[in-house]
């Protein structure tokens, strides 16, 4: 079409429904085109413009008008849906990084707490051969002890009876010739 009909103007006439406000100008307006301006004579001259647009060039233009609406439609419904989605993968990834986050730190809580415990465990059998050690070294210088003063006592005892035979040979030495008598109290016999 060239200096006639748009599909813009047969938009334009499209979207006013009725024939009230601008709806009825527009229709007047294509009456005007189509027979043209000379005199608003029907069928009398010739037109002054170029040739009026046909039943089936009016019905292309508003199929190509509905079938552009129909796209934009399609592809704003498609964006609109890509929106959504986006969305949706947005929020199910933090979701996911938010329970992958309590999760280590979960984790991160229990091997804190297994390494505390270890440590006190660790310290505990620590002090535990310390005390051994020493109730074990305490128990044999106790026993030593024990060895030393019964070594001790026997010295002392030995030292006594040794004391003791030394004085009775003393003694013995001292007194001349002894003759020990019976128990019953009577002198021994003897050959003299």
């Amino acid at each position: 079409m060239a200096e006639g009909l748009s599909t813009g103007d047969l938009a334009l006439m499209r979207d006013n429904e009725g024939f009230g406000g601008n709806g009825f100008f527009w229709v007047f307006a294509l009456l005007i085109l189509m027979f043209g301006g000379n005199g608003f004579g029907f069928g009398g001259g010739r037109p002054m413009g170029p040739d009026p647009a046909t039943a089936d060039q009016v019905a292309q233009g508003f199929n190509n008008q509905n079938m552009q609406q129909i796209l934009l439609s399609s592809a704003n419904n498609n964006y609109e849906t890509a929106q959504l989605i986006s969305a949706q993968t947005n929020a199910l990834m933090q979701q996911s990084q938010t329970y992958e986050i309590n999760a280590i730190q979960g984790f991160n809580q229990v091997n804190l707490g297994i390494q505390n415990q270890t440590n006190v465990l660790s310290q505990q059998l620590q002090a535990l051969q310390a005390k051994m050690d020493s109730c074990c070294c305490e128990i044999k210088t106790q026993m030593l002890q024990q060895r030393l003063e019964d070594a001790q006592a026997q010295n002392v005892a030995l030292q006594n009876e040794r004391s003791n035979y030394q004085q009775s040979q003393y003694l013995l030495g001292q007194m001349g010739r002894w003759v020990g008598w019976t128990p019953e109290g009577s002198q021994t016999a003897s050959g003299t």
